[in-house]
């Protein structure tokens, strides 16, 4: 039987609305002929709404709290196995394009990192390193989003190649380097403050144009070689800076866009550290022990901020859009669409407004668990149908070696969604599980998702989040306090003991009596 290709498309940091077949708003002409040849599932959630975290998770089948990379600056080991590996084990080619974020800007006490500076701008070294790394035979990655300083890799090759030789003038100076076109700042707070969203950088100099041209390289060569392919196509945006090339940069208009908004006193009923967002000047405390936080800061924005940081993200969305076309068009081209399982999907969600809030943090609305789902393979999966059952991202791995006739290892967490869309079975997930941890202690919070209800833990503090998200699907009222709703509290509370069991690790198989 012949195997199968795999191909892997995520975002950084896409709103669940964010395709044009359920938001008339935003423009996805390919993400939605993806739909329509596959599944769109509505109800997808990350691991953690956190990327090295989420993608760790993809990697491996483990939940952060298992692979190691339990949040940003953390690496995930060298050493791990991964479900490229085991592909490339099992013949075929593993490639990865674009971003990666398995590694901190700077080393850690047991592991070396080679995405800080200064080795991201030592192009000398890219040149020659494109793998094997983390299991996959090929790579080609850059760290940066926008015009940000953590730019270089294989990008900053490609660049020069293209006749770019002035390419860092584009980006923040890395230390010791100037930059000419860079735009304001773009770390602290005015990370968000940008005055302008559109980038002096030409469209075809754009990292998510370099995403998707090798992404098609890699495809084509899998293709010359007769090897089935797995590839990871991960793109950067639309992840902040809310900065973006020509035309997309003036694809929407800003006074047409609705972000969301908060409702009067709705935090009012939540953990302290929701309030504090809507401060001018909020102290979240030991909360930024010993690092940073990312969410926890004011969130407060004016409304005309709002609109022209939504028109330029969902121009980023319609740039990606594009490129992931010529991805699709170069498998149709080269007789490869039917043969090739497609998954679509982000890392984690984002906020734009809703509930007061912006980009991320320890906030666990839909807003930032759900990530968009989309999943084809023509002739073994239904076309243009709609899915409401539950799916993780913690999931992929196990799928992935099914659809490729593998093993599924017994230490993966993650179990394999196939039967389940290939309509073989109608067993679906009760439940999912998404983790969030910055620091050793706080902000520490895990999330069960059932059909109906979400619930909240965090590891201190008497505080947490129960919402019906039938009744309530705005999230607009927590539950966790209300007196009325104490029985269904100890019952999602029961179930929440139960899924952190159900999740454990069983890593040696039991093989006798005794």
């Amino acid at each position: 039987m012949e195997k199968p290709n795999i191909l892997l498309i995520t975002t950084d940091q896409q709103h669940f609305s964010t395709l044009g077949m359920v938001n008339e708003k935003i423009q996805t002409p390919n993400l939605d002929r993806l739909c329509r040849m596959g599944i769109r599932f509505d109800r997808g959630y990350c691991a953690s709404p956190v990327c090295t975290p989420s993608r760790a998770s993809i990697l491996t089948g483990k939940l952060p709290s298992e692979h190691q990379a339990w949040t940003i600056g953390v690496q995930l080991p060298e050493k791990t196995r991964t479900v490229a590996e085991l592909l490339s084990n099992d013949g075929y080619q593993t490639g990865l394009i674009g971003k990666a974020h398995f590694q901190p800007l700077a080393d850690s006490p047991t592991e070396k990192s080679v995405e800080k500076h200064p080795n991201v701008r030592d192009l000398n070294f890219w040149r020659k390193f494109k793998g094997p790394w983390y299991g996959f035979d090929h790579i080609e990655i850059t760290r940066n989003h926008a015009d940000e300083s953590m730019v270089g890799q294989h990008y900053g090759a490609w660049m020069e190649d293209k006749g770019l030789d002035n390419w860092r003038d584009f980006f923040q100076p890395a230390p010791g380097e100037v930059s000419e076109f860079a735009i304001g700042a773009s770390m602290g707070q005015k990370y968000w403050k940008r005055s302008q969203s559109s980038w002096p950088l030409q469209e075809q100099f754009h990292y998510t144009t370099w995403t998707g041209e090798r992404s098609r390289s890699f495809i084509e060569k899998a293709v010359e070689e007769q090897q089935p392919f797995f590839l990871w196509a991960s793109f950067h945006d639309p992840h902040p800076p809310y900065l973006v090339s020509e035309p997309w940069a003036s694809m929407y208009d800003a006074e047409d866009m609705e972000p969301g908004t908060v409702v009067d006193n709705e935090h009012d009923c939540n953990p302290p550290h929701f309030q504090k967002t809507q401060e001018e000047a909020p102290d979240f405390g030991n909360w930024h022990s010993p690092f940073g936080t990312p969410g926890c800061h004011s969130h407060l924005h004016s409304r005309t901020e709002l609109k022209k940081e939504q028109a330029a993200y969902y121009g980023m969305v319609s740039f990606l859009d594009k490129e992931i076309g010529r991805i699709l068009d170069c498998l149709e081209a080269h007789q490869q669409l039917k043969n090739t399982l497609i998954v679509f999907t982000s890392d984690h969600g984002h906020f734009l407004g809703q509930h007061g809030l912006i980009a991320k943090g320890p906030f666990h609305y839909e807003d930032l668990l759900r990530v968009p789902f989309i999943v084809s393979w023509p002739d073994k999966l239904p076309k243009n149908r709609v899915s409401t059952t539950l799916q993780t991202l913690l999931d992929l791995a196990p799928t992935f070696l099914e659809a490729a006739g593998n093993d599924v290892p017994n230490d993966m967490q993650g179990n394999s969604r196939l039967s389940e869309w290939t309509g073989e079975s109608s067993k679906a997930r009760k439940f999912v599980l998404c983790e969030n941890r910055h620091n050793p202690v706080m902000p520490c919070a895990v999330t069960m998702i059932d059909r109906r209800y979400k619930i909240t833990v965090y590891q201190e503090g008497e505080f947490g989040e129960l919402f019906d998200l039938s009744e309530d699907p705005g999230e607009v009222r927590n539950l966790w306090n209300d007196p009325d709703y104490l029985e269904l509290k100890n019952d999602l509370l029961h179930k929440f003991i139960q899924a952190r069991l159900a999740s454990e690790l069983m890593k040696m198989p039991r093989v006798a009596h005794a």
